[in-house]
């Protein structure tokens, strides 16, 4: 069932002249309740009062709401202006000056220039509008990139908190893999509020099947670091490495809008996630017989509300499926509270679920600084889940996928934010065959059934100080480009797939530099 084709939105009665409006008033009042999978009106796990009134939690930041919306709205409104800005181009039609007034369009509604030989060209055979459409899309991306990259070095400031509130809990690294769907990409700074951090590693893969062999090789690296730099930690400082697998599902509709690679069955989706946590463990203990120096910790995501569930390690490290702390009911739980008693339910919930009986029965409680750390992000997460309240109603009207373009190689972290794109994380094509074959599948479905191309933009980092480095880097990306045309050569050769190319220097923030994949 397509729930997005039943969240209608009212129109906003309010005039210029009456007082202006919070955010919350302004998107809560405007959303009807959408409808679940059983055809009933949907009622929100963290609050029942929702759309209808705006809920007003005592741990919500409410300045970073405003601030992360409007880093959301500058991104993706420069995308979701293409289409329309395009039409118009369309429609305008080839009379005289039609070159020129196109890029005046796009310079007013876009910030950027359409390529000149596109334009030049069309008095012959008309508009290429999928070469249009898709140059744009890599515009919008760098317009994006170049933009936020000022924003990304500050959040890297700040990431010095972030990377003591780890060290202080006792992780000296914490690497995080996900599944590639679109509607992930902003986990770490909008559902989880961790800014970039020295600390932090994100990847991403269909149905989070994270390569086990490189998380090791990180792992060693790591280790490697303390031995011989003392960063973040001495080795003789006991800290552990913390890796995290994230799952997801859909509230409104399980069984169509949730994990694809794993055909919408969140508890495979959980399952296999946890098998990959305890393979990574299990690797280390084998091999190096130091278990005990990581940590592995599970979190599922409702991809309609943002809500998450931690699942509590025992005191020996062990996960169950069924030992977690569900967010929107501490949410609905602690809405009526002041902040004190808020916080305080939180080290509460990881408490009771912690000394849960049954099946999720554990052997004792995890360690404090693991406790300290799970009740951090669940605190943040309270702010996200009344982010998509206030913005959208509480459940996003984008329950499938809305990726704007596939993200091929490195991803690019100046742009985590939900549904903006597909990522596929590789480094050959044979590799990451898998991830790019259910990327190509999303965009058959949201591009080439709407005659829109598939655009994907390949994009590697290089390290300056490494001698021959970029070069390199180049090469492999170009590389790849002639893989992916390959394996994709129907759609390469009919029009329906254009690709980008760029590398970065290591140190984020760093400019983007196009490289040439004709």
């Amino acid at each position: 069932m397509d729930t997005r084709r039943k969240m209608r939105h009212l129109r906003q009665s309010a005039s210029s002249s009456a007082p202006a409006m919070s955010m919350a008033q302004r998107y809560s009042s405007e959303v009807q309740v959408p409808l679940a999978a059983n055809g009933m009106p949907a009622e929100h796990p963290a609050c029942t009062a929702l759309p209808h009134r705006s809920c007003r939690h005592p741990l919500t930041n409410v300045v970073e709401n405003d601030r992360l919306g409007h880093c959301e709205d500058g991104v993706k409104g420069r995308f979701d202006a293409i289409l329309p800005v395009l039409q118009e181009v369309a429609a305008r039609g080839l009379g005289g000056g039609y070159a020129e007034n196109a890029q005046r369009l796009a310079q007013e509604r876009l910030g950027f220039s359409l390529p000149d030989k596109l334009l030049e060209n069309a008095w012959v055979r008309g508009f290429d509008m999928r070469a249009l459409f898709a140059s744009a899309t890599f515009a919008a991306l760098e317009r994006g990139v170049a933009r936020f990259s000022q924003r990304l070095r500050e959040e890297l400031q700040a990431g010095e908190n972030v990377d003591a509130m780890l060290v202080d809990c006792g992780f000296h690294a914490m690497n995080l893999s996900l599944c590639a769907d679109g509607r992930l990409k902003g986990f770490l700074p909008y559902v989880l509020r961790l800014p970039a951090g020295h600390l932090l590693r994100r990847s991403a893969f269909a149905g989070t099947l994270f390569d086990v062999e490189r998380d090791v090789e990180d792992w060693q690296a790591t280790e490697l670091r303390r031995y011989r730099e003392g960063f973040p930690t001495t080795a003789d400082v006991p800290t552990r490495y913390l890796k995290v697998a994230v799952y997801h599902g859909s509230s409104l509709d399980p069984t169509h809008q949730g994990c694809a690679a794993h055909g919408s069955n969140e508890s495979l989706a959980l399952e296999m996630a946890l098998q990959r946590l305890q393979a990574f463990r299990e690797a280390i203990e084998n091999e190096f017989c130091c278990g005990a120096s990581t940590d592995i910790l599970l979190i599922g995501l409702d991809t309609d509300t943002d809500a998450i569930r931690i699942h509590v390690p025992d005191a020996k490290g062990n996960l169950s499926a069924y030992r977690y702390v569900d967010n929107a009911q501490v949410y609905r739980q602690t809405l009526d509270m002041d902040a004190d008693r808020a916080r305080l339910a939180v080290y509460e919930a990881i408490r009771v679920a912690a000394e849960s009986s049954g099946w999720g029965q554990g052997e004792g409680m995890p360690h404090d600084g693991m406790r300290r750390l799970i009740a951090t992000l669940l605190i943040n997460n309270l702010s996200q889940i009344e982010y998509v309240a206030d913005r959208v109603g509480g459940w996003y009207p984008d329950a499938g996928h809305g990726e704007r373009f596939i993200s091929v190689g490195d991803g690019f972290q100046e742009l985590q934010m939900r549904n903006v794109a597909y990522y596929a994380r590789l480094d050959t094509v044979e590799e990451g065959a898998a991830d790019l074959d259910v990327g190509i599948k999303i965009f058959k479905h949201l591009n080439v059934e709407r005659q829109l191309p598939i655009p994907m933009a390949l994009h590697y980092r290089y390290d300056s100080r490494v001698p021959g480095n970029r070069e390199r880097v180049v090469s492999k990306l170009q590389r790849v480009a002639d893989a992916i045309r390959q394996r994709y050569a129907q759609l390469d050769r009919n029009g329906w797939l254009y690709l980008h190319g760029s590398v970065q220097d290591l140190p984020l923030g760093s400019a983007l530099e196009e490289v040439d994949l004709a």
